[in-house]
This record gives C-alpha cells, sequence and structure tokens, in this order.
C-alpha cells in the first residue's frame, strides 16, 4: 500500500491505495509511518517526494477502516486515531532532516490534505483540488488543519474552507498562498522530478534551517527571530557548504554542495 522508491539522493514516498484514492487505514498509515522513518534514517537522502497513485493524492481517512465503524451501537474514540496515527505522522513530516515535496497529483482531502500542507513545498496538477471535508460527515478539522489553513491562507478563507467543505482547486490554492506551484498535468511528473533534482543539488542543512526560520517566526517576537537567525547563521558559516559556496562564487562556478 505504500511503496519507497530511491533514485539517486531523491526518496519518494508513493501511496499506493489508487482503487480507494489513497485513503488511510491502518495498514497504510503503518507503511506512511514506516516509510518516513526510512528515509529519516538514510544519511545519503537530500529530498523526500510524497505522492499518490493514481487519480488521487489522498483521501483521507477511510471511513470504511474498522477505527471509524459504529459497532453494535458502540462510539469509536475518534481522536484517539488522530492522536496515534495522524498527528505523530505530521510532525515527523515537518521536522525531518531533509526538504519535502508534496506532488499532489489529484484529489486531496480531509487528512490527507493536511498531510501534504505539512510538506515544506506543495507542487499540485492542474487538474488536482483540496478538499475540507470534514463538516460533511458532522466532523471538525484535524491533523492539523486549523493551523495549516489560517497560517496560509488567513482567517477568513480558513473558516469558509472548513465550514462549507467547498472544493478548492489547485489553480486558487495557488492564488491563496496555500500551495507553492501549480504544473500543467501534461508537464506535472516531469516538473516535480525537476524540482526535487534542483533541491538535491542545493545546500541541505541551510534548506532545513531556513524552514525551521520561517516557521518560528509565526510565534517569535522580531527581538527573538533575530536571535535565531543569528544562531543559525553562525552554524551555517562553519558548514562545508557555505565554505564551497564562497570558494564557487569566488572561482566564478557553480557550488557543488554535498548537504553538510
Amino acid at each position: 500500500m505504500i511503496k519507497v522508491a530511491i533514485e539517486g539522493v531523491v526518496a519518494k514516498i508513493i501511496l499506493n491505495r489508487a482503487e480507494k484514492l489513497n485513503s488511510l487505514n491502518a495498514a497504510m498509515m503503518e507503511g506512511f509511518h514506516g516509510a518516513v522513518d526510512r528515509v529519516a534514517e538514510d544519511k545519503n537522502l537530500r529530498v523526500l517526494v510524497v505522492t499518490g497513485a493514481g487519480r488521487a493524492f489522498c483521501a483521507g481517512q477511510d471511513l470504511n477502516d474498522p477505527a471509524m465503524k459504529l459497532v453494535d451501537g458502540s462510539v469509536p474514540d475518534i481522536g484517539n486515531l488522530v492522536a496515534h496515527r495522524f498527528n505523530p505522522l505530521v510532525l515527523k513530516l515537518q521536522n525531518l532532516n531533509i526538504p519535502t515535496i508534496a506532488a499532489v497529483n489529484g484529489l486531496a482531502a480531509g487528512g490527507g490534505a493536511s498531510l501534504a500542507l505539512a510538506c515544506d513545498l506543495v507542487v499540485a496538477s492542474r487538474s488536482a483540488y483540496f478538499l475540507q471535508a470534514f463538516s460533511r460527515i458532522g466532523l471538525t478539522p484535524d491533523t492539523g488543519s486549523t493551523w495549516f489553513l489560517p497560517h496560509h491562507i488567513g482567517l477568513a478563507r480558513a473558516v469558509g474552507l472548513a465550514m462549507l467543505a467547498d472544493e478548492l482547486s489547485a489553480t486558487e490554492a495557488a492564488n491563496w498562498g496555500l500551495i507553492w506551484r501549480v504544473l500543467d498535468d501534461g508537464e506535472f511528473a516531469s516538473g516535480v522530478h525537476a524540482l526535487a533534482q534542483r533541491i538535491a543539488t542545493m545546500p541541505t542543512r541551510a534548506l532545513v534551517r531556513t524552514r525551521q526560520l520561517m516557521r518560528a517566526s509565526r510565534g517569535n517576537t522580531l527581538e527573538q527571530q533575530l536571535s535565531m537567525e543569528s544562531t543559525c547563521i553562525r552554524e551555517m558559516g562553519w558548514s562545508r557548504d557555505y565554505q564551497e559556496g564562497v570558494r564557487a562564487f569566488v572561482e566564478k562556478r557553480k557550488p557543488k554542495f554535498v548537504g553538510e
């Protein structure tokens, strides 16, 4: 149900349950966690791409999963499911030691949309769309939706999407600032590949620290942010990639970063 493909320093996690729109059941979530852990442990990797098989990225939680069903009048503890399956996965993606790309090839709904937004860069095909489907079945948003959406697109749009559960096209998502870029369907695979290859040649540690700085700014004062910037740039100043970058600049050549 989960495929992991390694191409040089680029890892790809493929949600591979196309017949169910890559909806997440217990087996899928276990495989997803294991795949991210495997990527985190491989010190040779420089970038991770997460995408879906077939016509969807991820339709969110599988409502036919036993953990979601009413059995003999008993009510399942959905909060426990979210707390133990989804929330740790969001944090793993957010804190991965390499840059991450969500390649949204189709529908991204509910928790599936949030897992995409947990990545550093979200690239969507022109035909893809996002859906906060929670209110359609009487639930509140989860998997970080109420954190990602207001921070990306503002409170008014976040509340509207969550309450009304309207589809948001990839083009509109990009225009709103929810995602990084839209690619035409015919150029989607090649465009994602080119982006991953580009990031794989960049200074990996500096990109991860950049992610951390940007996210920290949401809760920091200016003084705190300036201090954090100083700490990070001090660390980067001692890195091999910075030294290579300066040499390449002086020698008027393209740098060869190693991610250290």
